[in-house]
């Protein structure tokens, strides 16, 4: 019997999609069950109650008499992914003009200080998961509860296709285009703010590329245990 401070499902599933956000786990790379649970210190059945959640939202692929893997999307799926950003992320730019008041726009800029931060100190992984938290705090933030769900989904699967098609030596995103985005928000510029955002989308896309990245080996012991 598992004891009452192991890990449960959502914290499990939690954790994997944290890993896949930073990097840690590539696309493609096989979630071996076994593996997992003797890094989570749980069943083989939480680990693949967990595996089943992320499924559902497209961050794994289940295989028949294969397993579990991190997805791989593909270029077409790179591409169809950003054309779905480019028609949500306006109107949640829209609903974050409207409704933000300053403790909205403080948690906005607490995240951006978070960022230069990561900047400061280069740390790559922390980059790339700040950098689809932000997307997620301002679907958030616009208050539309249908918008952030879907972008919840969607931040994750960017960050799988930036792993899996950009190069080592391009920011995960350019520098000063969430600061920008921001100070537009703040000063109430619903039009300023979202050409920036397109800008922006269109900006990360650009720097994919089809060269793709080697499997490293993974340490499940040390990345979860």
């Amino acid at each position: 019997m598992e004891s009452t401070n192991k890990p449960g499902i959502n914290e499990i599933a939690d954790r994997i999609v944290n890993a896949i956000m930073e990097h840690r786990l590539p696309p493609g790379i096989k979630l071996a069950e076994e593996k997992l649970a003797s890094a989570f210190g749980v069943s083989r059945t939480k680990i693949r109650q967990a595996l089943t959640r992320l499924a559902k939202d497209g961050l794994v692929r289940l295989t028949p008499n294969r397993g579990a893997f991190v997805a791989s999307p593909t270029v077409q799926e790179a591409l169809d992914l950003f054309a779905v950003r480019r028609l949500l992320e306006p109107e949640v730019i829209r609903n974050t003009v409207e409704r933000a008041g300053k403790a909205e726009i403080d948690r906005l800029n607490q995240h951006l200080k978070l960022e230069a931060e990561a900047r400061a100190r280069q740390d790559r992984r922390a980059i790339i998961k700040l950098s689809g938290e932000f997307h997620m705090l301002l679907a958030e933030v616009s208050g539309n509860s249908f918008i952030s769900k879907m972008m919840a989904e969607l931040c994750p699967l960017t960050c799988l296709i930036i792993a899996l098609y950009d190069s080592p030596q391009t920011p995960a995103c350019p520098e000063d285009e969430h600061s920008k985005i921001v100070e537009a928000i703040t000063a109430k510029d619903s039009d300023k703010a979202i050409e920036l955002m397109l800008h922006h989308l269109n900006h990360v896309e650009k720097e994919l590329n089809l060269g793709g990245h080697s499997k490293p080996d993974i340490d499940w012991d040390q990345m979860f245990g």
